[in-house]
């Protein structure tokens, strides 16, 4: 499974949040697309509509389980993709800026 360690995490890069809907609400990335994992599959053409064409989706989820089972499936569909190490809880400690939809300080559910 392809990893990526937060630290290694470039602004701008993309993100896939695969947190439930509460998880999200208390707090995520800013400018990270939500898709929860229950609904992924149904959902899948958001992701190809806003993914970049030739970029990574870094895909993150609380602590990295999630998000590698959807990183190895996007994989197997011939994404380029690559699973978050530690996920939310790791970048939160790293100090990365964690957000509502508000814009407000949120925090790691």
């Amino acid at each position: 499974m392809p990893t990526v360690e937060v630290p290694d995490l470039k602004d701008g890069d993309f993100l896939l949040d695969v947190r439930e809907g509460d998880e999200w609400r208390a707090g995520h990335a800013e400018g990270a697309l939500h898709i929860p994992i229950s609904e992924f599959v149904a959902r899948y053409g958001e992701l190809t509509e806003a993914a970049p064409q030739d970029g990574t989706v870094h895909v993150i989820c609380r602590s990295g389980g999630r998000s590698a089972q959807v990183a190895m499936y996007l994989v197997q569909q011939g994404v380029n993709a690559v699973n978050v190490d530690g996920g939310m809880q790791v970048w939160a400690a790293a100090g990365r800026p964690v957000v509502t939809d508000e814009g407000q300080p949120g925090f790691v559910l």
